[in-house]
């Protein structure tokens, strides 16, 4: 049975998810982790047929005291006999969010910012396996605990380091959020290694299970060096593309207003398949990227210098033949800045460019780039405004 705290959260996640879909066009595989089966199964199928915004529409409309429970009896009922029958009841689907409880929309008529959990801009947080948020502090210390009150890891820094427990017989997931501007160390409880960069998510389990695969979901861009270990294939799931390893170096880029998603191997082999048909895998080698056009369903490959894909861990920052409209995504990042750029003419200059954010400033950046193609800017708080 679920509780009224349980609905009300539930509902709230649903809608926010429905959201991001509508506005990015793509499913963030994380986001789906923290629903049931149904509602994973019910979104997809929404999304598939292009009914997001529909959904979205429906919710602002209805208001309804029927239970979820009967819903999901009509909506998966075993005596369904026709596909048509099926569509039918799906195609009003969105009608699921609300009927979690019929108190959803009196709720959200008078919430207020005022009670919403408030996070501070720029920081890392942890998301425990409870849901309770943990800002991490990069010069402080934390032990990572447990509902039951077990020490299962230590943040000291930038980095938090898991500790194995063959003992666990349950994935319990935890996930951190590294904010624009800095980035994050995680060390798994199987030796493998990941490095964050920023405005990254990752979702991973606090341990991994013995004759299960390893599994994390990412959102963002991180290196990999995953741990050997033939029993248990490690693998990183994107939006569209899921990269699977036995042990190697590699680096993913999967951020949600990117075109691309891009994943470069350093050593090792990784095999490459998309969320669209699984079974069909890509082998890619040292020194080559695998590319996925997110708006197309095949894989690319190149080969690259795989050093100006994975120097970001060092805090450089590198160009190659980029456009400033795609720049100024890298530099906010980076810099944890808004860059606002009000001279078009400068939008699809190509530049190439090394920069270290450990060095230099978003102004050093900003003067070095006028310098090859003049334009004057003013600097407000954590906004960029460019001029002519």
């Amino acid at each position: 049975m679920y509780n009224t705290a349980d609905i009300m959260n539930a509902n709230e996640q649903i809608i926010k998810i429905l959201k991001k879909i509508d506005k990015t066009k793509v499913i963030d595989l994380i986001d789906l982790k923290s629903l049931s089966l149904e509602e994973q199964e019910l979104i997809k199928n929404l999304y598939k047929d292009g009914l997001i915004k529909d959904a979205l529409s429906f919710i602002d409309t209805i208001n309804t005291e029927n239970s979820w429970e009967a819903f999901k009896k009509k909506l998966y009922s075993k005596n369904r006999s026709t596909k048509p029958l099926w569509r039918k009841v799906y195609k009003y689907a969105a009608i699921f969010v609300l009927l979690l409880t019929c108190g959803f929309l009196l709720k959200n008529k008078f919430k207020t910012e005022d009670n919403e959990v408030k996070i501070a801009s720029g920081s890392i947080e942890l998301i425990l396996e409870n849901g309770e948020k943990k800002i991490l502090n990069l010069g402080g210390t934390t032990e990572i605990v447990k509902e039951s009150g077990n020490v299962i890891g230590q943040h000291k820094g930038d980095a938090i380091n898991y500790e194995s427990n063959s003992a666990v017989k349950k994935i319990v997931y935890n996930q951190l959020r590294i904010p624009y501007g800095k980035t994050f160390n995680l060390f798994l409880s199987d030796g493998t290694k990941v490095y964050l960069n920023s405005g990254t998510s990752l979702k991973y389990p606090i341990n991994f299970i013995k004759g299960k695969k390893r599994e994390v979901f990412l959102e963002g861009e991180a290196f990999f060096e995953v741990a050997k270990d033939a029993s248990h294939p490690f693998i990183v799931n994107t939006n569209n593309m899921n990269i699977e390893v036995l042990g190697t170096k590699f680096n993913v880029s999967s951020y949600s207003d990117d075109t691309e998603t891009n994943t470069v191997l350093i050593e090792g082999s990784v095999s490459l398949s998309l969320d669209k048909a699984p079974e069909e895998t890509l082998l890619l080698k040292p020194g080559y990227k695998g590319t996925l056009n997110n708006s197309e369903s095949q894989i690319a490959l190149e080969k690259v210098d795989t050093q100006m894909y994975t120097e970001w861990i060092h805090g450089d920052v590198i160009f190659r033949n980029s456009t400033f409209d795609d720049m100024i995504k890298k530099l906010e990042r980076n810099y944890n800045v808004v860059i606002e750029n009000n001279y078009s003419e400068l939008s699809l200059k190509k530049f190439n460019a090394s920069f270290n954010k450990n060095i230099e400033t978003i102004d050093d950046i900003m003067i070095s780039i006028g310098e090859i193609h003049p334009f004057t800017y003013k600097k407000i708080d954590n906004k960029i405004i460019i001029n002519q």
